[in-house]
């Protein structure tokens, strides 16, 4: 490798030590997203083989300088998703003048899993993390009025049948929500195969976070009610991670090998 393209490759890994070093409250709020680093080694791999042109074509000045600009907006707004995505632009239009064509890398469908390789949701995820529980506490409130039971709620906190229940910051899902995209990333590039229908898939996986989630914060709130508000935050609690996980990879294999199958149908 030309000691060009090894400068440019020290580079990326140093500002993308920058975007995940310097705001460390991630630690606090989610020590578990170290795991999301898996997401580059997974694009190691769906890359290869790695195969570099003998002479770079030109790159894409525009795309470049779209990417430095949000990388730049991010810093002086402090968005780490902003700069998740600057870095993403940068790094996906240079690798594409570098690659040989028909190398896996040089196309912009995995660079979907270095964006997710940066702890965007456990640094800046708060509002999301509000609009997850406004939503799950408005499903919960709906859930019980179908069964009939008296339900009364404001924001985030409900009585039910005299029960107090609150969808408190923990049952906002954030600690497993980028691992949740991360994972569909995966099952996308696997089960999706047209570019269309990868996109597709792609966007559909925040609807389908936000439903697996939902669904287990109804699940808690019926604990709540049923067995107690101990029994809701204890190991129900504590499980209840793992359940929107598996019902996550559930509901994605599902879309995807729906997708795949109108993907696979003849105009």
């Amino acid at each position: 490798m030309n000691p060009r393209r090894l400068v440019v490759l020290a580079l990326a890994v140093l500002t993308a030590a920058f975007v995940w070093l310097r705001d460390l409250s991630w630690w606090a709020e989610s020590p578990d997203a170290l795991s999301l680093l898996a997401g580059v080694g997974l694009y190691a791999w769906f890359g290869q083989p790695w195969r570099w042109r003998a002479e770079a074509r030109p790159l894409a000045v525009g795309v470049v300088a779209a990417g430095l600009g949000l990388f730049l907006v991010g810093s002086l707004t402090d968005a780490t998703l902003l700069l998740a995505l600057g870095w993403c632009v940068a790094w996906q239009a240079w690798l594409a003048a570098e690659l040989a064509e028909d190398a896996p890398a040089a196309g912009p469908r995995l660079v979907a899993l270095l964006f997710c390789a940066f702890p965007w949701v456990a640094v800046g995820g708060q509002s999301i993390g509000w609009w997850f529980r406004y939503s799950g506490a408005a499903a919960t409130e709906l859930f019980f009025r179908l069964t009939g039971l008296a339900v009364d709620r404001e924001g985030t906190f409900l009585l039910v049948q005299g029960q107090p229940l609150s969808v408190d910051p923990a049952c906002a899902g954030l600690n497993v929500l980028q691992a949740m995209l991360l994972a569909g990333v995966v099952l996308a590039q696997l089960k999706l195969t047209p570019v269309r229908w990868y996109w597709t898939g792609l966007a559909l996986l925040v609807p389908l976070a936000w439903l697996a989630n939902t669904v287990r914060i109804v699940t808690l709130g019926v604990a709540g009610v049923t067995f107690g508000a101990d029994a809701a935050r204890g190991w129900f609690h504590h499980w209840g991670g793992w359940t929107v996980l598996c019902l996550m990879f559930a509901l994605t294999y599902a879309t995807f090998a729906g997708l795949a199958r109108l993907a696979a149908r003849k105009p």
